[in-house]
């Protein structure tokens, strides 16, 4: 992961732990919608490391949301 993103892949692990929490769903269970592992879920949410489109992509579809939700900050 790059540095200079950090803020950026922070925001993207707490959108998916608020869309995944709102859902009531644990990271487990969205990592198996998703087809990616939990430990990926996990280190994703946490900006542990970087992630690929394709992850992203996989994860807002199992959450019923679309891509760019995940990588806006809200307010």
């Amino acid at each position: 992961m790059v540095e200079k993103y950090k803020q950026q892949y922070r925001t993207l692990g707490l959108n998916i732990a608020y869309y995944r929490k709102q859902r009531g769903l644990t990271q487990e269970q969205l990592a198996e919608k998703a087809g990616v592992e939990r430990s990926r879920v996990s280190k994703t949410e946490i900006a542990w490391t970087g992630t690929s489109l394709d992850t992203i992509f996989l994860i807002a579809e199992a959450l019923d949301v679309e891509p760019y939700k995940l990588l806006i900050q809200r307010d």
